[in-house]
């Protein structure tokens, strides 16, 4: 009876840790189903997220886009129609800088374009001599040339300098001249748009008492303090500027030996 009641209850000890580890299993089972749960929740809404965040740049690439797309329609139609104007105005500026060379028109003057353009017709006649621009400065009235004007592009120090100038009908002596486009520094070489540095050439020779052609040079300071000889073919330089000096002295030699055919013509008074 002893062995029998030992051994029932070692089946009902067996019985029960199996009961015991079967439900440790479920609660483990449990567990972890809920653990998975738990982490396809935090997988889903991360990849919500992450979703989103892709959908917001991509709208805000497209939003970026549009609003390019626009914009360039819109500069593209301001470009187009106001490019009639701006031809316009550099027409007017240009008229207005040929007439400064040929001291037709103050440096000072505030001219609206009409009056401009009016000034330019009746006094400047555009012509194209042995395949060169050249601008007629005529005595209202009159066919007499009292002046001929170049157009002068040079090398500067930060760029293109670009200007006009005029000789007057006895091909040698410089009338004016007009610098309206250049890159050099404000304050230093930036002085030759000013009207003390364009008088300078008023009066000047571009050949010397032989009749050889010399041009026009700018001095490295006052033309003042340089060999009689060579005063008449020398204008005041820039302080600080000597390059810019240097550069513009060898462009203006540059177009005026291209013109200089030109200029022999009225020195012979055969043009």
């Amino acid at each position: 009876m002893a062995d029998k009641k030992e051994t029932a209850d070692k089946t009902e000890l067996t019985d029960n840790r199996a009961t015991a580890l079967n439900g440790e299993v479920t609660v483990s089972t449990k567990a972890v189903n809920t653990e998975a749960d738990d982490t396809d929740a935090a997988n889903t809404k991360a990849a919500n997220k992450g979703q989103q965040a892709i959908e917001k740049r991509i709208y805000a690439l497209k939003f970026a886009a549009i609003l390019c797309l626009v914009c360039s329609i819109l500069l593209t139609g301001a470009s187009v129609g106001l490019k009639p104007l701006q031809l316009e105005n550099m027409e007017i500026d240009r008229q207005k800088n040929i007439l400064k060379a040929a001291a037709i028109l103050k440096s000072d003057a505030n001219m609206s374009k009409d009056k401009i353009k009016a000034i330019y017709q009746k006094n400047i006649e555009e012509v194209v001599e042995e395949k060169l621009s050249l601008y007629l400065y005529k005595k209202p009235g009159t066919s007499k040339i009292m002046a001929y004007i170049i157009p002068i592009e040079s090398r500067g120090l930060w760029g293109k300098i670009k200007g006009y100038l005029a000789v007057k009908n006895d091909g040698m002596t410089i009338a004016g001249f007009t610098v309206y486009s250049h890159s050099e520094t404000p304050g230093l070489g930036g002085e030759i748009e000013k009207n003390w540095f364009g008088n300078n050439f008023i009066g000047k020779k571009i050949i010397n008492d032989s009749g050889d052609f010399v041009s026009v040079t700018i001095a490295k300071g006052d033309s003042d303090d340089l060999p009689a000889e060579k005063k008449e073919h020398y204008v005041d330089g820039i302080s600080g500027a000597t390059l810019t000096g240097k550069y513009l002295s060898e462009g203006l030699r540059e177009n005026l030996e291209r013109y200089e055919t030109v200029s022999v013509k009225f020195r012979q008074n055969s043009f």
